[in-house]
């Protein structure tokens, strides 16, 4: 009878621990633009544009990445892109920038999804599928650039129009991070705020994407 009751109580103490952990809430995506304002090998200072500050721990494996622009005619049928786009009011996407990734970066992040760029933005990383011109639903001037990118679930139609940042990148070193430099923190933000860094993004010649 004792070893029944040892064995329930162990078990009802691994449940409510195992409900714990669901209910915990998940860590929320996190993208911040600021300036360095000083570093370590374990974390960063940073002003935000608005003149705020933040911090951020930052792990073993950071990977830094330098951003600079190429052409849109750079993106071609096959590329394999990620689009942040803001969705408009008639359900339409349109793009805000165009990451065009190195061969070796195909399959990251394969999918749609919301963004971090605020309420209605999306990111879609995946396969062109197909490049024409045209407009998508209201949006556009019927001269813009709609590429298909098809992901493993399904494809968007994304409007890229003339203002669209198009972007690639390559590693970088953490050499790159000195204070003063302008960056791109991608991480998650913690229950408690504290925020933790995934990747940074820092331009070359001072390019950096749209917020």
């Amino acid at each position: 009878m004792k070893r029944r009751m040892l064995l329930a109580l162990a078990g009802g103490l691994s449940l409510q621990a195992g409900l714990a952990r669901a209910q915990a809430p998940a860590a929320q995506r996190v993208r911040l633009r600021g300036r360095i304002d000083s570093i370590s090998a374990e974390r960063m200072e940073v002003t935000l544009p608005d003149g705020g500050k933040a911090s951020a721990s930052l792990p073993a494996n950071l990977r830094v990445t330098e951003l600079m622009p190429v052409k849109l005619s750079d993106i071609r049928e096959d590329s394999y892109v990620g689009v942040a786009a803001m969705r408009q009011p008639d359900g339409a996407l349109r793009a805000v920038q165009v990451m065009v990734f190195p061969a070796s970066s195909r399959g990251v992040g394969e999918g749609h999804y919301p963004w971090v760029m605020g309420e209605g933005s999306t990111m879609t990383n995946g396969t062109v599928g197909s490049m024409t011109t045209g407009t998508v639903g209201r949006v556009g001037k019927g001269e813009d650039l709609v590429l298909t990118v098809r992901y493993k679930d399904g494809e968007q139609r994304i409007l890229v129009p003339e203002d669209a940042a198009i972007l690639t990148f390559t590693p970088a070193s953490r050499d790159r991070l000195v204070p003063g430099t302008e960056i791109i923190l991608n991480g998650t933000r913690a229950a408690d705020g504290s925020i933790a860094a995934a990747s940074i993004n820092v331009g070359k010649d001072g390019v950096l994407p749209p917020n």
